[in-house]
C-alpha cells in the first residue's frame, strides 16, 4: 500500500512538471500558456476530460478553459467527444506525436510564416525600383530574407507531409 503512495505521488509530480513545462513551452510558439497546459492535460490523460476536470485539474476559470478549450478544437490537437448518457462535453487530445507536429507546423505557418512572407513580399515589391545604396541595400536583405523564409516553410511542407518513417529516414541521411 505504501509503495503504491509512493509511485502515485511520484507520477503526480512528473505530470504536473509535464504540464507546467508546456505550458511555458507553449508561450514561446505564441500560444497561451493555459492553452498549452490544458493540450499537456489532456495529452497525458487516459481518458476524455470534461471542462470541469480541466478547470480543477488547473485551477482555471470556466471561461479560461472553455475558450482554450475551443482554441485546441479549433488548431486540431483535441477533439469533443459525445459520451452517451452524459450531457457535457468531453475533449480528448491527438496522441499520436507526429500528428501534433504536423498539426502546430500547420498552424504556426498559417499564423507566423506567411503574414511574414506576405510582409517580405510587399517590401520587396515596394523598393524594386528604388536606387539609393541604402534602399538597394534593404531590398536585397528583405529578398534574401523572403527566399529563405519561403525555402524553410517549403522545407517544413514537404517534411510534415511525409509518413512518420520516411521523415525519419530522411532526417537520419541529413544527420549522419
Amino acid at each position: 500500500m505504501k509503495i503504491m503512495k509512493v509511485e502515485t505521488n511520484r507520477l503526480g509530480q512528473a505530470k504536473d512538471e509535464f504540464i507546467a513545462q508546456w505550458g511555458a513551452l507553449g508561450t514561446q510558439w505564441g500560444i497561451s500558456r493555459t492553452m498549452a497546459q490544458i493540450h499537456a492535460l489532456l495529452m497525458i490523460s487516459p481518458r476524455a476530460m470534461c471542462t470541469d476536470e480541466v478547470m480543477e485539474e488547473l485551477a482555471a476559470s470556466r471561461g479560461n478553459a472553455h475558450s482554450n478549450l475551443k482554441e485546441l478544437v479549433n488548431w486540431g490537437l483535441v477533439r469533443m467527444i459525445v459520451i452517451k448518457g452524459d450531457r457535457r462535453d468531453f475533449y480528448e487530445a491527438e496522441k499520436d506525436v507526429w500528428q501534433i507536429f504536423t498539426i502546430i507546423a500547420r498552424e504556426r505557418k498559417r499564423r507566423e510564416i506567411e503574414p511574414a512572407l506576405s510582409l517580405l513580399n510587399k517590401c520587396a515589391e515596394e523598393t524594386k525600383d528604388l536606387r539609393s545604396a541604402e534602399a538597394k541595400a534593404f531590398h536585397n536583405q528583405v529578398k534574401q530574407l523572403e527566399e529563405f523564409v519561403g525555402f524553410a516553410s517549403k522545407m517544413s511542407d514537404r517534411i510534415s507531409s511525409m509518413k512518420h518513417g520516411l521523415a525519419l529516414q530522411l532526417a537520419t541521411k541529413i544527420l549522419s
